[in-house]
């Protein structure tokens, strides 16, 4: 029997999944987490056998979740659930830590083979993804990590930096000439990839990026 705990913070995506993992007779779900710590915490408590686990999860991303899951919980396998199959995404995923990296397009079945897979200590990238290609860049030394900053959207960048000035939501809309609505969901998904929680948390962020100054 092959146990799993899943992690994913969109509710009808993680109904989904759960509904595919428990009809595998081999699967057992012993857990779900909508966010990163609590994917840490039930890997912590359960001990499964595999986290699938969404890269842009809030509250801790995907890429720290897998790094303190493979840390402290060698045991435990991580398969990225991601809609990007950009290489450094795919890059930084194995090399902190991932056994497998699925696209969200995927089958279902590609998902289950993707368990058994690295349940069976072997590596699983979706078939679209260049598996030779990628084992140079895990195993090269030397090689930088991906900034998460980079996966932001041009316009997302450009609220991170007014957001952090202080400019309210609305003063944003005005600003770049879009609604007060889409200016809050630029905001929030900014928030999500990049981990951050707080007013402050942005702030000290942009302070370190070198977005604003100190």
């Amino acid at each position: 029997m092959i146990t799993l705990v899943l992690a994913e913070d969109h509710h009808l995506v993680r109904q989904g999944l759960k509904l595919l993992l428990e009809t595998e007779k081999s699967f057992r779900l012993l857990g779900e987490a909508a966010d990163g710590l609590e994917a840490v915490r039930l890997v912590e408590t359960l001990n499964p056998n595999v986290l699938v686990l969404d890269l842009m999860i809030p509250r801790l991303h995907g890429l720290e979740v897998t790094r303190a899951v493979r840390r402290d919980h060698p045991r435990t396998r991580v398969i990225i659930l991601s809609m990007h199959a950009d290489e450094p995404y795919v890059v930084e995923a194995l090399r902190n830590g991932a056994s497998g990296y699925v696209l969200k397009d995927a089958t279902g079945a590609e998902l289950v083979q993707a368990v058994n897979e690295v349940c069976a200590g072997r590596r699983y990238l979706s078939p679209v993804l260049a598996e030779r290609a990628l084992t140079g860049y895990v195993e090269r030394p030397g090689e930088s990590e991906l900034d998460i900053y980079e996966t932001l959207t041009n316009r997302e960048r450009l609220v991170l930096q007014l957001a952090a000035e202080g400019t309210s939501n609305p003063a944003i809309a005005k600003r770049l000439f879009i609604s007060p609505r889409t200016a809050e969901t630029h905001r929030a998904n900014l928030m999500r990839k990049l981990g951050l929680r707080s007013q402050t948390d942005l702030v000290r962020f942009a302070i370190r990026k070198g977005i604003i100054a100190a």
